[in-house]
């Protein structure tokens, strides 16, 4: 395998078949003490992530925990 002039290279497709690199997957390149490991981009979030961000509407949180809870009339 060779690096092209525009820093480009070509996964053998043996490889790509078998981590199921198809086209247009993202990858990650993570620098190792053993030289660079390439993976794809995994499109799990994490949990904060998929929670981060939800109240921010919210400006009185009390209250729309005690409407949640069915235990306040919804504004």
């Amino acid at each position: 395998m060779r690096i092209s002039e525009r820093g480009q290279i070509t996964i053998p497709k043996r490889f790509r078949d078998r981590f199921g690199m198809t086209k247009d997957v993202e990858v990650e390149i993570t620098p190792t003490e053993h030289g660079l490991l390439i993976q794809k981009r995994s499109t799990a979030q994490h949990p904060v992530e998929k929670i981060s961000g939800i109240l921010d509407s919210v400006a009185d949180v009390d209250r729309y925990i005690e409407e949640i809870r069915g235990m306040a009339p919804a504004v």
